[in-house]
């Protein structure tokens, strides 16, 4: 892959070296520190991402709604005897939005955000079984708890299977509750039971099969596909844990 694609970044720097800088988000008490973070990791996310459709959507779209709800929520429900601020900006009913809960909401909105830009650098451009064999040959874990791993992965579109296969079985033998909150919480039990029987199963097979292939007999495992570090690794790690010290700095300035 292009050096300038998130993807080909190994898995576990993109998960790791972005946690000093959400430490340092979320430990910040202005507006601009998170503010800055979050406009990183998006202009990172839109210009190396790789993203299309509904995850590109979800990035342009997802944090002006988080930073406007949280903004608003956080605002109304402040105590005003907590801000310096106490001028109202616009009353609703029982709940008034004063100017300093106003800035209280805007900050707690943009440190949530700028981390949840910060955990997507990794989250939307790391394939799971990749990032299980980099945890394995890198970060040394042991090899049977990652493949388990891997079987938790392969289990996700396995159980949207097993449950499409029980609604049709439901609807074909004339099982519905009809519309609204209560029936469907019948259905869901329903549909529970063969889940979990399924579930136990599936896990039954994958311990046989792990132990007829030897896993565990061997402190180590060789792995055919190589997730290997490389010198661009390095060159991103160093440049995100950098932000820790650039970002605060950037923000004394400017204010």
């Amino acid at each position: 892959m292009s050096l300038f694609s998130l993807r080909s970044y190994n898995p576990v720097v993109k998960v790791l070296a972005p946690v000093p800088a959400m430490v340092v988000s979320i430990g910040s008490r202005d507006l601009l520190t998170p503010a800055i973070f979050a406009a990183v990791a998006l202009v990172m996310l839109l210009a190396f991402g790789r993203l299309s459709g509904r995850p590109l959507l979800g990035v342009l779209l997802g944090p002006i709604a988080l930073v406007a709800v949280m903004t608003v929520s956080f605002g109304v429900w402040t105590d005003p005897a907590k801000v310096d601020d106490t001028s109202a900006l616009f009353t609703l009913g029982p709940f008034t939005l004063w100017s300093g809960a106003l800035e209280t909401g805007l900050a707690t909105g943009l440190r949530v955000t700028s981390v949840m830009l910060l955990a997507l650098l990794a989250g939307l451009t790391t394939d799971g079984p990749d990032l299980v064999r980099s945890m394995i040959t890198h970060l040394r874990m042991p090899y049977r708890i990652g493949y388990a791993g891997f079987a938790a992965i392969r289990f996700v579109p396995r159980f949207r299977s097993d449950l499409e296969v029980i609604r049709l079985a439901h609807r074909v033998r004339g099982v519905d509750g009809g519309r609204g909150v209560v029936p469907a919480g019948r259905r869901w039990a329903g549909y529970a039971v063969p889940l979990l029987a399924g579930a136990i199963r599936h896990g039954d097979r994958v311990s046989l099969a792990m132990e007829a292939r030897g896993f565990g007999a061997h402190r180590t495992r060789t792995e055919r596909r190589q997730v290997p570090l490389r010198a661009r690794d390095a060159v991103l790690a160093a440049w995100l844990i950098s932000l820790c010290y650039l970002v605060p700095y950037l923000s004394g300035v400017i204010r």
